[in-house]
């Protein structure tokens, strides 16, 4: 596949996607085999599926049952080309983008880059909280609340073993309400029987919302049902708790409170890559891309950015940064690019909301689906059936089903495994 210059007379168009996440990926899937030549960069040789990334943190679940190589999902592709790579810039002007150090000429580019946790200016946040975006930084977040219990459960001093069992959460979305609800069952459920020199006194589950109620973007009703499960699982929530500084031992609140921990997980929110601006791009809210209703860059039509990177909106607000909106628009640029190469105007992309869901633990969900919402035991399968149907393999899907059977019917987690952080020389 040629790299460089100008597109040959009559030669396929290259498209060049970055990222393969739910944007990227489903962009070059939908590119395959009609005639365009793609090549999908991503620094990882995996995709991942990010809704279940916190049951990874909280040990329900390994990284190979949300994780599948990228390779194994394109092996039946014909005009796919894959390589792992960093993207170091894009020239617009020039149409090129730097991956690896090698220049690679583009006629169109789909940017799909994700997102990076926003921390909001919070002094120390970025330092010492734990995000919880991406595979390697669910790992380490896992081996950590693993690794405080053994350190605890041989501590003298109350005062340090009160804040390394002192789990503090920031953020009452879905992301911050699941990862709450999953840390709550696994540190009451197997971590408790596996330390008994431990008792539930010594340990908490803080969530800290700076607003008033959990689930801000789902109605009243369901944000308070999982303010209740959550209690229920013996989840500490505080409203109005804006964070004004982290440190290595505790988490400072703007009203003057401390709240001595040795674990901040940061679910607070998301933005845009910083390196956007660099490359010419229009940034908006939240370092997000402005783009045309078509997903294409203003002045730049050869360029799309789809997923979280991309600045839209859905009925007068900021669209959502989830995987439907990503699949949608990886799905829409790809059509947008062909009708491009085949000389008709590319058309505006228009979201189909199929719904939000959460879980809050085991038989206790919520969900706004079909127009109407679920909350309890339903959404809870409604929850269970959407997501082993998205996962990508079927091995995957049967490893996930699995496990969940296990530790529905056993209540007990099978990935408490302190894995050695690197390998040895």
């Amino acid at each position: 596949m040629d790299t460089s210059g100008a597109q040959s007379p009559g030669a396929a168009p290259r498209v060049v996607v970055v990222g393969a996440g739910f944007g990227g990926l489903w962009a070059a899937r939908a590119l395959d085999g009609q005639g365009v030549n793609v090549r999908l960069i991503d620094r990882n040789n995996y995709h991942t599926f990010f809704p279940l990334l916190y049951q990874v943190a909280a040990s329900e679940i390994g990284p190979q049952e949300i994780a599948y190589p990228v390779r194994s999902i394109l092996r039946r592709a014909r005009d796919i080309e894959f390589r792992v790579a960093s993207l170091e810039r894009v020239e617009l002007d020039s149409r090129e983008v730097v991956v690896g150090g090698e220049r690679l000429s583009y006629d169109y580019l789909i940017l799909a880059l994700g997102s990076e946790p926003n921390f909001f200016g919070v002094e120390g946040a970025a330092e010492h909280a734990f995000p919880l975006r991406w595979m390697a930084q669910a790992l380490p977040l896992r081996h950590h609340i693993l690794s405080c219990f053994e350190r605890a459960v041989s501590s003298t001093d109350p005062e340090w073993r009160s804040s390394a069992l002192t789990f503090t959460v920031v953020g009452g979305g879905a992301t911050g309400v699941e990862f709450s609800g999953a840390l709550a069952e696994l540190i009451y459920g197997p971590l408790l029987a596996d330390f008994p020199g431990l008792s539930k006194d010594d340990v908490s589950v803080v969530l800290l919302e700076r607003g008033s109620s959990l689930l801000p973007t789902m109605p009243e009703s369901l944000g308070a049902y999982a303010l209740r499960r959550l209690r229920r699982r013996e989840v500490v929530t505080r409203f109005g708790a804006a964070v004004s500084r982290v440190t290595a031992g505790a988490v400072s609140l703007a009203d003057g409170d401390d709240i001595p921990t040795q674990t901040v997980v940061w679910t607070a929110g998301v933005m845009g890559s910083p390196r956007a601006a660099e490359w010419g791009l229009p940034v908006g809210l939240g370092g997000r891309v402005v783009v045309e209703p078509t997903l294409q860059v203003p002045g730049h039509p050869e360029v799309f950015v789809v997923g979280d990177l991309a600045y839209f909106e859905h009925r007068g607000e900021p669209g959502p940064q989830v995987a439907p909106v990503a699949i949608q628009q990886g799905r829409a640029a790809a059509a947008n690019v062909l009708k491009m190469a085949s000389g008709q105007e590319a058309e505006p992309f228009r979201f189909k909301d199929p719904g939000m869901l959460a879980v809050i633990g085991r038989n206790a969900a919520v969900a706004v689906l079909f127009g109407r919402n679920f909350k309890g035991v339903i959404a809870w399968l409604l929850w269970l059936s959407i997501h082993i149907a998205k996962l990508i393999g079927f091995r995957n899907r049967l490893l996930v089903l699995v496990n969940w059977a296990w530790n529905y019917t056993f209540f007990r987690r099978s990935a408490r495994l302190i894995l050695p952080s690197r390998s040895r020389e």
